[in-house]
């Protein structure tokens, strides 16, 4: 069995170096050749736990970086395409570098070989934008449509132990194609209709965005109200037996609002499938106001805090969550954005991974420390945005600095 990969970011370099661990032969691609030939000396470019001993163990044995979609194509059995779909601005998803990454293939691969698309796309776009595409350029091929569940940090262990695998197929061909790639693995494995595979992305998606706007909405109120201990009601909220031990409750908690790559662009497409379609989802609209009005409350809060304009504000945490360096939709990004537009202009950070990133990404008008304590030093203020385990205790050794808890983290 051959199988080829396209797209070597968070989810493309999972799949290849998961289904190689598998001792499968995996071809892997890239349109970035700088990260190819990161990838092909054996480094990972991006941080995500397991990857590395991934890498090593199957490089140049089960796993190859291809030189090119072509090389990464020929003789293949089945085509992974896990390119990204950014939103555009009406909300839904580009499927430009979708298409080109299928295009680049189709004149290689046999007729045979099963074309599944991993990237995420609303409902409805296999069958009616992908499968049509791919007919009009004369091809024949399996198509099929397989989301993936994984949370950026735990990446590798959500593919390797997957809670269950989701196929969108028509016909028996790339239906046994799937099932024999993905019985090694022992998840549940579920063969829908493409239609149900794409909506069980957005719905897994836009329920985790639902709980963060709902949470931070809760926390709004509580302040409103006053006298509430608000990181004390949400974790006495989590011992509730039907919430307890189900692994969402870091989602069911009070922040600075949902970031990173898929809940921002999820949530805006699916609200954008529904407005086209005629639907007007209310819920699903105020999670999304909620989350975008979040980093300007935010910044307001910490602006009440610090007071004069020319007082030092740190910020601690730049990544949208803990435990990777990915700051694509950062929190941390917008609320600096608000105070330095609110006149704020010295504003000190720390983040343990995602400082050169930040840096290269956003060019804001910051100073960067090589440590939270430098921050702690450096200013009388210190808002916490992302809640690094390093963080824990910092107001304890820093009893003179005013910290501003956004993730209600704190002696906690």
């Amino acid at each position: 069995m051959r199988i080829a990969v396209f797209g070597l970011g968070f989810v493309g370099l999972t799949t290849a170096l998961g289904f190689a661990d598998k001792g499968f032969s995996v071809y892997g691609y890239d349109i970035n050749k700088k990260r190819c030939a990161e990838i092909a000396l054996g480094k990972v470019p991006f941080f995500e736990p397991g990857l590395d001993d991934a890498l090593a163990r199957n490089l140049g044995k089960t796993f190859t970086v291809a030189n090119s979609a072509i090389d990464a194509a020929y003789k293949s059995d089945i085509c992974f395409f896990c390119v990204g779909t950014p939103g555009l601005p009406d909300g839904s998803a580009d499927l430009a570098h979708l298409l080109f990454a299928i295009d680049s293939v189709l004149e290689t691969v046999t007729k045979d070989c099963v074309l599944v698309v991993k990237s995420t796309i609303p409902p409805g776009t296999l069958n009616e934008r992908v499968t049509p595409h791919v007919r009009a350029k004369g091809a024949n091929n399996p198509v099929a449509v397989n989301p993936e569940f994984l949370r950026e940090g735990k990446c590798w262990d959500d593919f390797m132990n997957a809670d269950r695998i989701v196929c969108g197929v028509k016909g028996d061909e790339a239906k046994n194609l799937l099932t024999e790639i993905y019985i090694p693995f022992g998840a549940p494995l579920h063969f829908v209709e493409p239609n149900t595979a794409e909506f069980i992305k957005y719905l897994s998606n836009s329920l985790l965005a639902t709980l963060i706007s709902y949470s931070n909405e809760m926390a709004l109120l509580a302040d409103a109200v006053g006298g509430i201990e608000t990181a004390r009601a949400f974790h006495i909220l989590h011992e509730d037996r039907r919430l307890a031990g189900a692994g969402i409750n870091t989602y069911i908690y009070p922040g600075c609002g949902y970031g990173g790559y898929c809940l921002p662009k999820d949530t805006a497409a699916l609200d954008a499938v529904a407005r086209n379609r005629g639907f007007m989802p209310r819920v699903l609209e105020g999670v999304i106001s909620l989350n975008n009005e979040i980093p300007d409350l935010t910044a307001r809060k910490i602006a009440r805090e610090a007071g004069e304009k020319s007082d030092k504000i740190g910020i601690l945490g730049l990544s949208f969550k803990p435990g990777s360096d990915d700051i694509r939709e950062s929190p941390a990004a917008k609320i600096i954005a608000a105070l330095i537009q609110g006149g704020y202009d010295s504003i000190y950070t720390y983040d343990p991974l995602a400082m050169r990133e930040f840096q290269k990404t956003y060019r804001l008008s910051i100073t960067y420390c090589a440590s939270a304590h430098e921050v702690c030093e450096t200013c009388g203020v210190v808002a916490l945005v992302t809640a690094w385990g390093e963080f824990i205790g910092i107001d304890k050794a820093f009893p003179d600095t005013r910290f501003v808890d956004c993730r209600y983290f704190l002696g906690n």
